[in-house]
């Protein structure tokens, strides 16, 4: 038998076949991909593992966090609950910025009146510390000059310093402001000190041999490379800030949340200050973490 004549017997079984065996035979299902064995489906997988990394741990910190809160909540009298602090917290952000008269705002007005007060006293130590630091750690004279004071004055409590503020500027506004300056300028002068200490000396050989004036070893050499020190002395000096000015309005009084909390506490609203102490926590995230991305904005840079 040729190979013809195989063809066409071939071609004649098919042919004579039941239709349903040829149907069959033509819809046979074609074994597809499971969706998580493709990159779509991994990537999918991997950003859910992700997620949980990220995401699980915290939620399970501040659900702890409320489950020991409502626990004692329960335990002890006079402290209000999550759910209970819960509806305080709306009724007071509904209307945060009420006007009644100088002793009854909203708590949007002190938050702003205190970050102001933060604003100008961070900002005047940033002003006076950074080129400070630099020149301590540029002059090893005005370095062993300064160090004893340094030294002695930085362990000082903040408010120990507001009577000296009240007795010289004789008002509440700049001796809280005079608080935040003292206290917050010594990270910023430490910080970039032992940065300019901790260049090269490679560096300024070079620039000695090169006669480059002042002005040129500190734009060319000495700012590019303190600049992370800069910003990590800024960094702690606004937490600083931020933390001191709560106590110091406390003693001080006025618009501020320092002294919105005392007020909250000589009417007995526990509710208010736990949403105070809150705000002040969420307020001092909220500056920390800015400055942290120009921290790191610059470092890219």
């Amino acid at each position: 038998m040729n190979a013809v004549t195989m063809n066409d017997r071939h071609l004649s079984e098919v042919m004579n076949a039941p239709e349903t065996e040829i149907i069959s035979a033509a819809a046979a299902p074609v074994r597809r991909t499971p969706y998580f064995e493709t990159e779509s489906g991994k990537r999918l997988i991997e950003g859910a593992l992700a997620l949980f990394r990220n995401a699980i741990p915290p939620l399970l910190g501040m659900l702890l966090f409320i489950g020991l809160w409502g626990l004692i909540s329960h335990s002890v009298k006079n402290i209000p609950g999550p759910a209970e602090t819960w509806t305080s917290a709306v009724e007071l952000f509904s209307d945060p910025f009420y006007n009644n008269g100088p002793n009854d705002q909203g708590i949007g007005w002190n938050i702003l009146n205190s970050l102001y007060r933060v604003g100008m006293g961070f900002g005047a130590a940033a002003l006076v510390g950074i080129p400070l630091g630099f020149m301590v750690g540029r002059f090893d004279f005005l370095n062993r000059m300064l160090s004893p004071i340094i030294s002695i004055l930085r362990p000082v409590s903040p408010l120990a310093w507001l009577p000296i503020g009240l007795l010289v500027l004789q008002k509440a506004e700049p001796a809280s402001i005079w608080v935040i300056f003292i206290s917050s300028i010594w990270p910023m002068v430490l910080n970039t000190a032992a940065g300019v200490q901790r260049i090269p000396q490679d560096y300024m050989n070079v620039a000695r041999v090169l006669n480059l004036s002042e002005f040129k070893v500190f734009t060319k050499i000495l700012f590019p490379a303190v600049l992370p020190y800069v910003l990590t002395g800024v960094r702690l000096s606004i937490g600083v800030a931020w933390l001191v000015i709560v106590a110091a309005e406390m003693l001080t009084g006025g618009v501020g949340i320092g002294f919105w909390v005392w007020d909250e506490w000589n009417n007995l609203n526990v509710a208010h200050i736990i949403i105070a102490i809150f705000v002040v926590g969420i307020v001092g995230l909220l500056l920390e973490q800015g400055l942290m991305l120009i921290a790191k904005r610059f470092n890219y840079e």
